[in-house]
């Protein structure tokens, strides 16, 4: 698996990944022109919608519908370790959902791949090399 990373005028990074490009920005009191999302906003949204593609998947399976489901996602910072320190996912569920699936739905949402690599973090290994002269 490879993704390419390029730059754009400003403050903007794209990567490329299976023929799709996916645009981030910095937000204008960071520099940038607030045109797409910044890199860590994309990561932050890549654990609510990989749990939220489990909730779907499970759901759509079983016939429930799923436009009145939502989750909200809110986060802590840790101001010691000047990180985020909590993420929390809140399964807003509409009445007429079974309450038999309610313990199903929220073990399905914490099978998302992302938090399962954040819980068994990958190496990350950065290299450079320059190009020769041809």
């Amino acid at each position: 698996m490879k993704m390419e990373i390029s730059f754009e005028d400003g403050k903007k990074v794209n990567a490329r990944y299976n023929g799709i490009v996916i645009k981030t920005d910095q937000p204008v009191e960071a520099g940038g022109d607030g045109s797409a999302p910044a890199p860590f906003d994309l990561f932050l949204a890549s654990i609510g919608t990989c749990a939220g593609i489990y909730v779907k998947s499970f759901c759509t399976q079983r016939g429930i519908p799923t436009e009145d489901i939502r989750i909200v996602q809110s986060m802590e910072y840790d101001f010691e370790k000047e990180l985020i320190g909590k993420i929390r996912l809140e399964l807003e569920l509409p009445d007429s959902f079974p309450v038999k699936y309610k313990d199903a739905v929220i073990k399905v949402a914490n099978l998302c791949a992302v938090k399962k690599h954040l819980l068994n973090p990958p190496e990350i290994e950065v290299k450079a090399h320059i190009a020769e002269a041809v």
